[in-house]
């Protein structure tokens, strides 16, 4: 039968695709929208949907879109596609001439990309609907940077039914062309820490006389990292970073409360389990320590991604015969970045790659305010999901019902 990318003429279909792929993810680009604001950037995508002949709910997960294709009805096979839309709160710096309209907005994390890839599996998949033997469905989520649109798309019935999930992310460590597939472990397990520190002001000439909130608060932010590498296991990666400190009213004034907010990242489930109330203790003992007190509070964002092996191979071997072999690559080590993806994992198999978007000058890092990926990993992704998702499907019609979602 060959390949269902060859047999349904899809270069072609994509090669007429991309210049309009190209224009909507500049015109995205150039209109961020913050978490849970995504509210023209969801019409869009909405509009551009119903207009492939796809079925289309808005609402789903406050601003999210969920869309259909294929044959409805009880007993139908269901696979899913996850591409999220949001937008940072970063000033561009980037220097395209399409940046960022809006001030203080960019899509730093190439969450314009991934939205783009989804519409163009869209376009690609729309002429099939007919000879589909399963349901494809489209989640396209809002919120992934504050880690809640995940969970609310959950909450609205968006992975109801699904047998297999697959995603993809941006990864400026590859070069445009390639793609990066990992089985197990793909990101972290992330935590949210809010630390407030007391203790008691007074005149900055007389320290001796105040409990020093900014002491105490100083002696949390290096205390941790040393408890970290003398009280846990190294084989363990544990990584504690604070990205806010407030504190202190004057320049002559010692301070009386200090708060504290960071992240915690980790890989193994266990010992994220046990963090909370690791890092209470020694928190609380650094501060009593130091004539203090804590108030300690810690918010589990998103469990770890993990990729399915059978969903991961077939990306793989997707990878393979569009890019050839030399182009896929199999990442050694996760990533201790964090992807509420996982959320969706839940109950259901699935799996994430790496996009790779760097150009021949290389590319800046994520969430970077010069993030500049290469246009043509639009293409990249594009034929690597439409072709898994074929290849999902395929194999699943050769499968009795309820015999799972492995290819």
């Amino acid at each position: 039968m060959g390949s269902p990318w060859q047999r349904h003429g899809l270069d072609s279909a994509l090669a007429a695709a991309l210049p309009e792929l190209i224009a909507l993810r500049r015109h995205i680009h150039a209109h961020p929208e913050l978490s849970g604001n995504e509210h023209q950037t969801a019409a869009l995508v909405a509009g551009e949907l119903r207009g492939l002949g796809w079925r289309v709910r808005e609402g789903v997960g406050r601003t999210g879109v969920l869309a259909e294709l294929g044959p409805e009805g009880p007993g139908v096979p269901l696979v899913a596609l996850r591409v999220d839309m949001d937008a940072l709160p970063v000033e561009e710096r980037s220097g395209v001439p399409f940046a960022s309209v809006h001030q203080g907005l960019m899509h730093a994390c190439g969450h314009d990309i991934h939205t783009v890839v989804g519409l163009g599996v869209a376009r690609l998949l729309a002429p099939l609907a007919d000879q589909l033997t399963a349901r494809v469905r489209l989640l396209v989520q809002p919120a992934e940077e504050t880690a809640q649109g995940a969970a609310w798309m959950l909450a609205d019935g968006a992975m109801d039914g699904v047998e297999a999930l697959f995603g993809v992310h941006v990864f400026p460590s590859l070069p445009v062309g390639s793609i990066g597939v990992r089985n197990g472990s793909l990101t972290a397990a992330a935590g949210e820490l809010e630390v407030e520190v007391l203790g008691e002001g007074g005149h900055g000439a007389r320290p001796h006389q105040s409990t020093d909130a900014i002491w105490i608060a100083a002696r949390v932010v290096s205390g941790l990292q040393e408890a970290i590498s003398r009280r846990l296991d190294a084989l363990h990666p544990v990584v504690v970073s604070f990205g806010r400190i407030e504190g202190g009213k004057a320049f002559n004034v010692i301070a009386d409360h200090v708060r504290l907010l960071g992240t915690v990242r980790c890989l193994d489930l266990d010992l994220h389990a046990q963090l909370p109330g690791w890092i209470e203790e020694t928190v609380q003992a650094l501060c009593v320590g130091h004539g203090g007190e804590a108030r300690v509070r810690y918010r589990c964002i998103s469990p770890p991604v993990h990729n399915d092996p059978a969903l991961t191979e077939l990306v793989a071997e997707a990878g393979v015969e569009l890019l050839g072999r030399a182009n896929v690559r199999w990442l050694e080590q996760p990533s201790l970045g964090a992807e509420d993806f996982a959320e969706l994992q839940r109950d259901t198999p699935g799996t994430m790659f790496r996009l790779g978007v760097a150009g021949p000058e290389g590319c800046t890092p994520l969430h970077s305010n010069s993030f500049a990926p290469h246009e043509d990993c639009l293409a990249v992704g594009v034929q690597v999901l439409t072709l898994s998702l074929l290849r999902w499907i395929e194999a699943r019609a050769g499968q009795p019902d309820g015999a799972g979602s492995r290819p």
